[in-house]
């Protein structure tokens, strides 16, 4: 084989089996009795240089606009996948909160925070159902890859308003609900117009839309005013 031929196998390889692991984790038979306790493993899943050619993490925190000085929050962290990018983007002065309900993947995530020195890094331990993060406390929460794992999802995204400063905003990420080269498989993604209608229940409104990523929508959102007062006579 040539060269040309083995790197381009080699490629296609990483690729595929970056894909089955998603897919075994999105099963539901494999999510109710896996364990992420593993670190190294999930490392290697996400963390897999091949995953840069889709995800675009640069371009990706570029297309937020996140302004210095801000608190960002990555639910669903991991292994900290796309923290030096968003601590970049934050600044010094800024704070990245590294949100994960695995306490391997928390410790993880301290661990590299200190090896890259992304001081602006803190990892949170969150529930599955309560991303535990302060009042008022962050200007954008990201929701990566992540969305479509959540149980009872208009009710969590109802309970992150709190956690919003005002004028804070939540960007989902997740897979278009067609058939894909990687992702999960189709019957456990979401539609773009089905997290429109979820997260509008919720009490938020859609204001933005980068189209930036190849196989993932990109979806703003601001907390709307849900049943506005009627004017008053006055102002009639």
């Amino acid at each position: 084989m040539s060269p040309t031929r083995l790197r381009a196998a080699v490629a296609l390889a990483a690729t595929l089996l970056l894909s089955a692991h998603i897919r075994a984790e999105e099963s539901d038979d494999a999510t109710a009795r896996h364990s992420f306790e593993d670190v190294d493993h999930w490392v290697e899943v996400f963390d897999d240089p091949a995953r840069d050619a889709w995800q675009k993490p640069g371009e990706l925190v570029a297309a937020l606009r996140i302004a210095p000085g801000t608190t960002v929050a990555d639910l669903g962290a991991g292994t900290g996948y796309l923290s030096r990018h968003l601590s970049r983007a934050v600044g010094p002065e800024g704070t990245v909160l590294a949100v994960d309900t695995e306490p391997a993947l928390v410790a993880h995530l301290r661990t590299r925070s200190e090896r890259e020195a992304t001081r602006n890094v803190t990892p949170i331990l969150a529930s599955p159902g309560d991303a535990r993060l302060p009042k008022e406390s962050v200007d954008l929460l990201l929701v990566l890859d992540t969305y479509h794992h959540i149980d009872d999802r208009i009710e969590y995204a109802r309970g992150l308003k709190r956690a919003l400063r005002p004028g804070g905003r939540v960007a989902i990420v997740d897979w278009e609900k067609r058939e894909l080269p990687v992702g999960p498989d189709m019957g456990h993604k979401l539609a773009r117009d089905s997290v429109v209608s979820e997260m509008t229940e919720a009490g938020y409104e859609l204001t933005e839309e980068p189209e930036v990523l190849p196989y993932q929508y990109v979806l703003v959102f601001r907390p709307g005013v849900s049943n506005p007062p009627a004017p008053s006579p006055a102002a009639q």
